[in-house]
């Protein structure tokens, strides 16, 4: 069952990228799985008219985005293909079944509104410390079969206190690009009421990055040749599936504050290279285009098989990222160098974690890790078994994750 714990044994495996640890009798757990999505409607009358008129088509259906806040825990899913009704949707955190229905959230209202009032295509939410959900909406659906720009690229602004969406930022048509894809975001507050805050927006197909400034609701944009991907890294193959993404900037996370500034660490998912750029930097538009030497290599190549989607730092500086040709889940200390010696395997499974997408690290005492697996190439070449388990909400304990290996912390920072 999904629901025990995974308890790996302490080895090292040489791999194509270094010899690399995988810390041993670490606690991995399933929180929800699905052979396919459901949705709450009011009523199976409702359900059917749905699926009667196309509206809801159970197999087209993808949980991409993960977050969590207190006692609920939110799950994106993209309009890619036709028939997904709602993109957010809520859950609470103790399970009561394995396979819930999603709850469309806030309501049902905001994901069928007109006029581009409502949400289109959520792609990955990022909340702040104060509650606030940013979500990332492409304004885009149906990309993969008949695509379709219906609304701007939008940054919402959702209050999880109170269930309400507090503000609507369509990003400006001057820094959205023909085939952008506006696919992920990254939020740094240090004000404790989040009065000086900034979200860090991703365009992983046509190389840049957007800076959004919440004190005046200013966006800029900057391109960098870091945000590229690696020509070999574009060529994946995951259970024998072999298939080509030339994904640029994707993944982004935080380190922690010091005298003032805070690293930004990025990467393009079709890659092994990690890079850092301290945010005093990108947070300044005036100086970010005359700054190309302030985006850094940060150490290693992670090697062949070494794409990284998403990554999160917790309060021990410790790194965790999805390696998605490999069914696992890394782990770095950010107080030291990034050499293939001090990357490793906290998480492994050939079958819970196929294809680990999102990964989000919650703001409660203890930190938990928020993981989506959604074996999203098989999706996508419509290679999905519904008769087996797909999807899942996976938790890691980053502090226990990482005992007995070279990212336990000495001490936990403040």
């Amino acid at each position: 069952m999904d629901k025990i714990l995974i308890y790996l044994t302490f080895t090292i495996i040489a791999s194509c990228y270094g010899y690399i640890q995988i810390a041993s009798k670490k606690p991995v757990g399933t929180l929800y799985r699905w052979k396919q999505i459901d949705f709450a409607y009011p009523s199976l009358e409702q359900r059917q008219a749905a699926i009667d008129n196309g509206q809801f088509v159970q197999a087209n259906v993808i949980p991409l985005g993960v977050e969590r806040w207190k006692d609920r825990v939110f799950v994106s899913t993209p309009r890619w293909k036709k028939g997904v009704p709602a993109t957010l949707s809520v859950l609470p955190i103790d399970a009561q079944e394995e396979s819930p229905n999603l709850e469309p959230y806030p309501d049902w209202d905001w994901h069928n509104a007109d006029n581009c009032t409502g949400f289109t295509s959520l792609f990955r939410m990022n909340i702040d410390h104060c509650g606030i959900m940013w979500a990332l909406d492409s304004g885009q659906v149906e990309p993969f079969e008949n695509a379709q720009n219906l609304c701007p690229p939008t940054l919402f602004a959702i209050n999880l206190n109170t269930d309400t969406v507090i503000g609507r930022y369509p990003i400006p048509s001057e820094l959205v690009l023909e085939n952008s894809l506006i696919t992920n975001l990254v939020v740094d507050s240090r004000d404790v009421r989040c009065r000086d805050l900034h979200v860090y927006i991703a365009d992983a197909w046509r190389f840049g990055m957007i800076v959004f400034r919440d004190e005046d609701k200013a966006f800029w944009r900057f391109n960098h040749y870091s945000f590229y991907p690696e020509p070999l890294l574009s060529n994946y193959t995951l259970h024998g599936l072999n298939y080509q993404w030339s994904d640029g900037l994707f993944g982004m996370s935080l380190g922690r504050v010091h005298q003032g500034d805070r690293p930004l660490y990025y990467h393009s998912m079709s890659s092994s290279l990690e890079f850092v750029v301290q945010t005093s930097v990108i947070r300044d538009p005036s100086r970010v285009n005359n700054a190309v030497s302030e985006f850094k290599l940060l150490g290693d190549s992670r090697g062949a098989h070494g794409q990284v989607s998403a990554a999160a730092v917790d309060r021990n500086g410790v790194m965790f990222f999805n390696l998605i040709s490999r069914d696992s889940i890394g782990c770095w200390d950010t107080r030291k160098p990034y050499t293939n010696n001090n990357l490793v395997v906290v998480a492994q499974n050939n079958n819970t974690m196929v294809f680990p997408n999102d990964l989000r690290i919650d703001h409660e005492v203890p930190q938990m890790a928020w993981l989506i697996t959604n074996k999203l190439p098989m999706y996508l070449f419509n290679l999905i078994d519904p008769n087996e388990y797909n999807y899942r909400v996976i938790y890691l304990d980053p502090v226990a994750a990482v005992q007995h290996s070279v990212c336990q912390a000495e001490m936990t920072m403040p």
